[in-house]
């Protein structure tokens, strides 16, 4: 049930990017789809186990741990996408300086010779 709404999240977030006209609504719609990958990331490096992964003595018992290459990798994901995100909103605030809108077809018809 969980794997669905994440799906959802991350279907949720490709469609927005299609269908929204809108430049702002298409940055939030892309920050929606990475958040819905980032929770399938997890989703499926959590499948091993919950437990975090430390070295212990010997005669410890064996438990099932979550993988953390997956997490080390996510975090990364979510510094480049949050950097991206921050570049993709100076692009939008500069393009608002010459056009009255945010709307696609309206930036292209303003800025075609």
């Amino acid at each position: 049930m969980l794997e669905a709404f994440v799906v959802a999240t991350i279907l949720f977030g490709f469609f927005g990017i299609l269908f929204k006209k809108n430049l702002l609504m298409k940055i939030f719609s892309m920050d929606i789809m990475s958040t819905g990958v980032i929770a399938y990331y997890v989703f499926v490096a959590s499948r091993g186990g919950f437990v975090t992964p430390i070295v212990a003595a010997d005669g410890a018992e064996k438990i099932a741990y979550a993988d953390p290459v997956p997490q080390a990798v996510i975090l990364t994901a979510i510094v480049i996408g949050f950097s991206i995100q921050a570049v993709m909103l100076v692009g939008v605030m500069k393009l608002a300086r010459d056009n009255p809108t945010l709307e696609i077809t309206e930036i292209e018809k303003n800025n075609t010779p």
